[in-house]
């Protein structure tokens, strides 16, 4: 057998032996996803499946009464447009704190950059930990502790955020060149000098293309945290909800004014994004030629 025929028997081989485990691991997740659908409806007493029917009857209830008073839709608008606004700010200000020390962490918990390289895992460990934890288990404590309001769900929104930033901006810096930090330690720049002046300006597009994308999560999170009493949009939705019937149509309004925004900045940091990592990349193409 020549090395050609051996080099596509072996690819062959890997080939097969990926297709196997991805078809076993298919099978294992529907096999568990089946039990635990079936484990969720015996333990529901089987109400799943006699009430699927009955699946659109809320909605249907909600769009009903709302369609019957679209003239007052402009009032609720007015009315909900300053909580709308405290969710935005909420959101704003957990990334900016969260990006803050998301970046700190990430630079401490990276090979080549750190400033204690003995730490890493100690601060690899500290961004799980801050990652695992959901943001309504830390605003749940917090609005015991301070009372509601939206300083809770920013602290616990910013909590997360450093977590879940920290892992990609770590990540972003393991590609970054060393080669700068190595000049300026060179000329004995402390740590602080090293990673602003030869680190940052070469992750900083990436930074804010993920920041971009985590105020977007952050702004769903603000709203969902406003049901368990962490102000905001999600709180006046929750009010409006809880009424139930006659109150439906501000229960609708403010699913579309969240629904509209979402929608805005999304398309917004989207733009923002490409041009960030596009427009680098035209830079440097620009600059090789």
């Amino acid at each position: 057998m020549s090395n050609i025929e051996h080099i596509n028997q072996t690819y062959m081989d890997m080939v097969r032996r990926k297709r196997l485990y991805g078809g076993i691991m298919l099978a294992v997740f529907v096999a568990l996803m089946l039990a635990g659908f079936r484990t969720a409806d015996a333990r529901n007493a089987g109400s799943f499946i006699d009430g699927w029917h009955r699946f659109f009857d809320f909605p249907g209830e909600v769009l009903g009464e709302a369609a019957g008073k679209l003239t007052e839709f402009p009032a609720h608008f007015a009315q909900y447009a300053p909580s709308l606004l405290e969710t935005i700010n909420i959101a704003a200000a957990s990334t900016l704190l969260g990006a803050l020390g998301a970046v700190i962490l990430s630079l401490l918990a990276t090979r080549g950059m750190a400033r204690w390289p003995r730490l890493i895992p100690v601060f690899r460990r500290v961004l799980d930990i801050m990652r695992a934890v959901p943001e309504i288990v830390i605003a749940l404590v917090l609005i015991f502790v301070l009372g509601g309001g939206p300083v809770p769900a920013m602290i616990a929104i910013a909590f997360h955020t450093v977590g879940a930033l920290g892992k990609l901006f770590s990540e972003v810096n393991e590609n970054a060149s060393l080669k700068p930090v190595e000049g300026l330690t060179s000329v004995g720049a402390s740590w602080a000098q090293r990673m602003v002046l030869g680190v940052i300006p070469q992750v900083a597009p990436n930074y804010l293309s993920y920041a971009l994308l985590r105020f977007e999560i952050n702004i769903r999170a603000s709203a969902i945290l406003g049901f368990v009493g962490a102000g905001g949009i999600g709180y006046e939705l929750k009010n409006a909800m809880t009424w139930g019937k006659g109150q439906y149509d501000e229960a609708a309004a403010i699913f579309l004014m969240l629904f509209v925004t979402i929608v805005v900045v999304d398309q917004l940091s989207s733009t923002l994004r490409d041009r960030l990592t596009h427009g680098k990349k035209s830079n440097m193409i620009g600059a090789q030629a």
